[in-house]
């Protein structure tokens, strides 16, 4: 049952009963995800909170560009960056967190479950992202905001909080390299399509 449920989700993941449910967890996620930055938020000007609290807001633009899309698939820049902002830090977190693990790092429950649900932001933006035909500007603007938010955490270090001290360049270097690899792969999408 769960494996054809899956199979339907992955051939049309556009379909209501799927997008309903992923908005509102997508909500409720990103509701905990504002909270979880609160500290780090009264720590930094307000204009600078959306290139600081980069898993909530993707998941809060995931869930728009869902409900948008309630009447159908989407088109346009604005769902192919909600797509792409999971995908990457999704999988941005998933690497601090395991790399957190690897050197020494303790495994408790909140860490396993902020690992779980990026994983869940990675496989939702894959689900979406790989259903869309992105034309020029839904290439170009997903690309300018992930490359200046990595100017931005790592130029101004207004990147989320790290799990452990000397993470930063593990952190740098998968926010930059997963910026060019989502680039090469809208890049490729757009000439596919």
């Amino acid at each position: 049952m769960i494996l054809n449920l899956w199979r339907d989700f992955w051939r049309n993941p556009w379909q209501t009963r799927y997008l309903l449910p992923l908005i509102a967890i997508n909500f409720a996620g990103s509701v905990y995800g504002y909270f979880w930055y609160s500290p780090q938020l009264a720590e930094v000007p307000f204009y600078t909170w959306p290139v600081v609290f980069d898993s909530p807001f993707s998941t809060t633009l995931f869930a728009l560009a869902l409900f948008t899309g309630l009447g159908g698939r989407q088109s346009g820049w604005f769902p192919v960056l909600a797509f792409v902002c999971c995908l990457k830090y999704g999988f941005w977190a998933v690497i601090l967190i395991s790399h957190y693990w690897f050197t020494g790092g303790a495994v408790t429950f909140l860490e396993a479950m902020l690992w779980l649900s990026h994983w869940g932001m990675v496989l939702e933006g894959w689900a979406y992202l790989r259903t869309m035909a992105p034309g020029r500007p839904a290439v170009v603007v997903p690309a300018a905001w992930l490359a200046a938010n990595d100017f931005f955490d790592y130029g101004f270090g207004l990147h989320p909080y790290l799990f452990a001290a000397g993470q930063q360049p593990v952190a740098q270097a998968a926010a930059v390299g997963l910026t060019l690899v989502i680039l090469l792969i809208l890049i490729e999408k757009k000439s596919s399509s």
